[in-house]
């Protein structure tokens, strides 16, 4: 995060909305509690099979966020399922772009198959990281996001912000209930998710909303800009993150 982001929580009219990464099982394997996140968020970000889920997992998830009236955008990754999507590769941007583009492709079939539409794309993991830091990765992902005209979601004052902008794309600014800032603002990413304390989480996300701020890991205070806010559904206590701050702010979620 950088200078950029000193600015008003949200400076647009678009409701806040809760976020979460899913869909995230793979064959017999299990990752998160995506059915009791459904009734807490209203966007669901569903991997799309490069950093986990199949086909039979992206189709129940598609169907169980239609259950429960939740928008569906794209979590497209590096293709590192071992990894799960956290291990950072050299591409070339239009191979990169390509990555995408087959993977969105891949979770947009489902869609249209239930008569929903694709709501944005969010880059995972690593790759998330890399475009805020590189204009050429953001670039390739802003490439692959035009192919289907839709917004992407990432962090305010980065390359996600300046990229997706500039490209005519809708941005929508994300804030992290689950992770830690650093003093400069940049999330503080770990290969495993910890539970943490609901009450606080809420609180936090309420101030980030409300007033665009939140305490670094040191107590610095640090600007951000929640159009959303995410939860991790691996993170271990993700259901009661997501009940507390859907409760704090009910009032902005409408």
């Amino acid at each position: 995060m950088t200078k950029d982001a000193a600015m008003p929580a949200r400076e647009n009219s678009r409701r806040l909305a809760i976020n979460c990464d899913m869909g995230e099982s793979f064959g017999l394997y299990k990752m998160g509690d995506d059915e009791g996140m459904m009734p807490y968020i209203t966007i669901a970000n569903i991997a799309c099979g490069f950093h986990a889920s199949d086909p039979t997992v992206m189709a129940r998830t598609v169907r169980l966020a239609k259950r429960h009236g939740v928008q569906v955008g794209a979590h497209p990754s590096l293709p590192d399922l071992q990894g799960f999507g956290r291990r950072e590769m050299k591409l070339q941007p239009e191979e990169l772009t390509d990555l995408i583009v087959y993977q969105v492709g891949a979770l947009k079939g489902f869609l249209d198959r239930e008569g929903m539409a694709l709501f944005h794309i969010k880059p995972h993991g690593v790759l998330y990281g890399m475009a805020a830091r590189s204009p050429e990765v953001a670039q390739a992902v802003a490439d692959a996001a035009k192919v289907f005209d839709v917004p992407v979601l990432g962090m305010a004052g980065t390359q996600h912000e300046r990229v997706y902008t500039a490209a005519g794309l809708g941005f929508i600014s994300e804030y992290y209930a689950d992770l830690d800032y650093a003093d400069d603002g940049a999330l503080i990413i770990t290969r495993e998710h910890h539970a943490v304390d609901p009450v606080r989480a809420a609180e936090r996300a309420r101030r980030a909303v409300a007033e665009g701020k939140v305490d670094s890991i040191n107590g610095k205070e640090v600007r951000v800009r929640a159009d959303c806010i995410c939860v991790h559904s691996d993170t271990p206590n993700a259901v009661a993150v997501a009940r507390a701050i859907k409760t704090a702010l009910a009032e902005q979620l409408g």
